[in-house]
């Protein structure tokens, strides 16, 4: 099968290329700039996906599209927005793709995305699920929990924190928890998806077995690196709110109000993809101490 990608560049996107790469399909990856880090067996598009006219030819000839597409952080004075990057690229993939009579399409989204979010992330990634549902493609969705793996953002900036003192605030109470999956269950999953006729129309929640609490998280992150339990003073979540919306505009702050409301609302899911994939996530603990260990 030969599969247009877009967001292949990105944390997932090289797990993924690998998976597929691995089941002898043929890629085509949208790039902003062509480069050696992409295998040279791999088709490169050089493209925006926001601009629907700079990709739509390179769309012809596959036989499915996977659009990873996705930010965490918004940056508007360089036009890097939920907006543009969440719905308005996922509307142009979609033209694109229908405009090549590809049915076949994948599109993460995110656990926790629903019609009522409060977060401005979930609410465009619904936005851009709702996109999907209505395109009349055979489309699947996948909507990961927090992800981990050697090149994660997430747990290596924990991580990089422990390495400069024993210190771990914690905002609020620290009981939020979240149910961290493997980048590489990640891309499993969906390289299967793509060869799954019965997972056409359907939408899966991916997380792993260990339902953690932020404390418990930031403790299997210090045992992870052979530290001992940090310290963990708790500011007040009240505090915090008044704090974050005026800090969050320096790029180098690490929490916008946006991640901290995602955070005190849990991330967990109920498994149940497990039932569809018929394969278990790597355990969370031997998963970071693979990378954090050495």
């Amino acid at each position: 099968m030969r599969v247009f990608i877009a967001g292949g560049t990105g944390f997932v996107g090289a797990h993924l290329v690998k998976a597929l790469s691995g089941k002898g399909h043929e890629l085509r990856m949208l790039v902003h700039r062509r480069g050696s880090q992409v295998a040279d067996c791999i088709d490169q598009v050089e493209g925006d996906v926001t601009r629907l006219e700079s990709f739509e030819q390179a769309v012809i000839g596959c036989d499915a599209v996977i659009n990873l597409v996705g930010i965490i952080r918004e940056f508007p004075s360089r036009g890097i927005t939920f907006e543009r990057l969440h719905v308005q690229a996922t509307a142009n993939i979609l033209a694109a793709a229908g405009k090549a009579g590809i049915r076949r399409y994948l599109q993460m989204s995110a656990l926790g995305t629903r019609p009522d979010a409060v977060s401005r992330y979930h609410a465009t990634k619904f936005r851009a699920e709702e996109l999907v549902r209505s395109s009349g493609l055979d489309a699947t969705i996948l909507r990961p929990s927090l992800i981990y793996g050697p090149e994660d953002a997430f747990i290596n900036m924990l991580a990089g924190q422990l390495r400069l003192a024993p210190v771990m605030p914690v905002i609020g109470s620290g009981t939020y928890r979240l149910q961290p999956i493997h980048v590489d269950d990640v891309s499993r999953c969906f390289a299967q998806a793509l060869e799954m006729p019965e997972t056409v129309g359907n939408c899966y929640d991916l997380c792993g077995n260990e339902r953690l609490s932020y404390v418990e998280l930031l403790d299997a992150v210090a045992g992870a690196m052979g530290k001992p339990v940090p310290f963990k003073p708790h500011l007040p979540l009240r505090l915090m709110k008044m704090i974050i919306p005026v800090m969050q505009r320096v790029p180098q702050f690490p929490i916008t109000m946006d991640q901290l409301q995602m955070l005190v609302e849990e991330n967990i899911c109920d498994g149940c993809w497990k039932k569809v994939f018929r394969f278990e996530p790597r355990n969370f603990q031997k998963g970071i101490q693979e990378y954090l260990g050495k």
